[in-house]
Parts: C-alpha cells; structure tokens; sequence
C-alpha cells in the first residue's frame, strides 16, 4: 500500500494524496513509498498490474489497462556467441503503443485521474509523448504534447491521432519543455510526477520474476532521462527488502550516445550531477536528453551497484541494430541496439566476463523508426 512520498535528494517525507510534482524544499523528485509489510509474490494477472500491490493506485480499473506489461525476456544466442557472453534481452516492443513509456503512462494516468487532475502537458522526446496522450484519451483527460521537429514521425501521428495538441518545436526536448510552460495542465514530464517511474519499476519486477525470483549479473539499460533505470533500481530494493532476493544487486549499466552523454562524462568525472550536454544529438532520439533531472538519482544507482556508464556511437548502434535483426530476426528500436553496442564495448575492455549473465532493454519497436540508414 502507498504510504507516502520522499523526496530524492534531502528526504522530506510528502502526502502521497494530494497532487504532487516535485519536493517543496529542493525542487527534487519525489519518490512512493510502501508500507511492504504483508505484500506477498503475485499470483494472477498477466499485465504489470500484477504487482498492483506495490503501485500507487488504490483501485485499479481492469478496463482501463491494455494489457501492458509481461514482454519476454528472449534469449540471444547468436549475439552471445559472438559477444562471448550470456545474453537476454527484455523485448518492450511488444507492450502497447510499441514502447517501454506505456508502463509510465498506464500507471501515471490511472494515478492522475484518481487524485482529481483533468489534463496533462509534457514534453517528449516521441514515445512518452504518444504513450501518455493515448492513456491521458482512454481516462478521457486532456493532454498538450510538445516534441522536437526530428523526433519520429510516427510518434507525431500517434499523439495526434489520440486528440491531444500537439505542439511541434525545433531543437531538444529541452526547447520542447519551453514550449509549453505557459500551458496551465499538470506537470507529466520526466521525475516531474512521481508515478511514471512506479510503473516503469515493474521491468525490474518481471526480470526477476522471470528468472525465476533471481537477478542477472548485469542489466544493461538506454538512458535518456532515466526513469526506467532509476525505477528498476528501485524495483530490486523494494523486493530486497520484501525478501524475494538476496545478495548482491545487477550491476546496473547506463547507456548513452557520444552525441548526448551528460550521465557518462558525469560518472568518468566522479560528478554527483550532470553538466548540460551542448548542441546534443544522436539518431536514437529517446536519449538524446542533454540533461535528465534525475541526473544525480541515476549516478547514485550506478555506483551503488558497481555499474558504470559507456557512451556509443550512431554508426556502431546502426551497425548492431542491422546485425541483431539479421542474426536474430529482432528488429531493435535505435535506443536497444545502443544496449547491444555497449555490451560490445564493455566485453571487449573486459569489464564483462564470459560467465556473466546480461539482460538488454530493448525499449521499443523498430518499426516506429523507418528510416534506417543503410
């Protein structure tokens, strides 16, 4: 059950009852809290409302979900062969409008609409946005969109279809931000709210859950403005502390482009922040955020775990994403085939060891990004 929430940074407890966006003190995310004690290992339901036990919502509505969460956790033998190592991969394709950011928005949403608020306003980067415009359309609130002109037109078309406005702006998702600040909605965007990242947290659930109550070595996770590694991070320390794991935690892996890499140069400079990233892109337009708000939240995850953080190129995650689809038949979104490029990398630095048992998130279908350069 929800008890209460807790701010990032200098732990000021908050209501978990009243709209929240950010702690009153600090301007820091808020984090749920749950009384745990009694919370047993799911037994039904095939969605990530399974877990509703540790979800903020106090009554889910079954009508209200679209079946969103339980994607595979499908192995990779070709790549693990050639990488060397033991490889999964936890497939977020197959989750409802074709991205990981659905979990945030079903959970997020359904939150929202129970606390009273009647709209919402984000920016985004393409996914959330469509996610959250098309749960903000099935809650019946209404939802103001803004994105950068590349993000991937067949995101645009989904916020569009949904019936949201959608405002379309040049630069990063930094400029889209300012283009709706004079919109008078609730607050949705990245560790602006703090029921996103619950239901994000459940692909750590699962992992878990999947394997058979036991964690991998290491997961391995795209990362843009960071909320599904910060909520899987949350997600292992929940169970840890429920008794459903033991030991040690995965080391936790940040993955970035060399054309937008705050987190990276943040943790190989020993920062407990990042410093904004100038004249940011990369074609994997999810993490091209030049600077998350839970920058510090993320880098105190990496080190916790002993994880680290890496930084690819655009040319070596095209590469990846063209040799996965030949030798796997998946066809990775730009952000996943970045986790296979890391995984590349990192093996071979040695940083990864044959033994290790590595899970990849593929956050979304390659068929929302068309123009693959050849």
């Amino acid at each position: 059950m929800l008890s209460h929430l807790e701010c990032a940074r200098c732990g000021r407890v908050h209501d978990a009852h009243v709209i929240q966006n950010v702690c009153h003190d600090c301007a820091s995310p808020l984090l749920a809290r749950y009384d745990l004690a009694g919370v047993a290992k799911p037994t039904g339901g095939d969605s990530l409302w399974r877990y509703r036990d540790v979800l903020p919502v106090r009554d889910p509505d079954p009508a209200f979900s679209l079946g969103e969460g339980m994607t595979p956790l499908v192995p990779l033998p070709a790549l693990s062969r050639e990488l060397d190592v033991h490889l999964l991969m936890k497939d977020e394709a197959l989750i409802p409008t074709g991205s990981f950011k659905a979990r945030g928005a079903a959970v997020g949403v359904a939150r929202a609409k129970e606390l009273g608020v009647e709209g919402i306003k984000m920016p985004t980067n393409g996914n959330a946005g469509a996610a959250w415009a098309l749960y903000a359309a099935r809650a019946g609130l209404r939802s103001v969109i803004a994105m950068p002109e590349d993000a991937p037109l067949i995101t645009r078309e989904e916020v569009a279809a949904s019936g949201a406005e959608l405002r379309v702006v040049p630069g990063t998702i930094a400029d889209a931000a300012r283009a709706i600040a004079d919109v008078d909605l609730f607050d949705a965007s990245t560790l602006r709210e703090p029921y996103r990242i619950e239901g994000k947290k459940t692909m750590g659930y699962e992992i878990v859950e999947q394997l058979g109550w036991r964690v991998p070595d290491v997961i391995v996770y795209p990362t843009g403005g960071g909320v599904g590694l910060i909520g899987i991070h949350k997600a292992l320390h929940e169970m840890r502390e429920l008794g459903w794991i033991g030991g040690k935690l995965p080391r936790l892996v940040a993955v970035q482009s060399t054309g937008c890499a705050p987190i990276v140069r943040a943790f190989d400079e020993g920062g407990a922040e990042s410093v904004f990233w100038d004249g940011a892109y990369t074609s994997a337009f999810g993490i091209n955020v030049p600077k998350p708000l839970g920058d510090f939240i993320i880098l105190r995850a990496i080190r916790e775990t002993g994880g680290t953080a890496t930084a690819v190129t655009d040319e070596q995650v095209e590469a990846d994403r063209a040799e996965c689809a030949r030798r796997e038949g998946v066809f990775l979104c730009p952000e996943g085939a970045a986790t296979i490029s890391a995984v590349r990398e990192l093996r071979g630095t040695g940083w990864l060891e044959a033994d290790d048992e590595v899970v990849v998130l593929n956050t979304g279908a390659g068929i929302k990004y068309p123009a693959v350069r050849r």
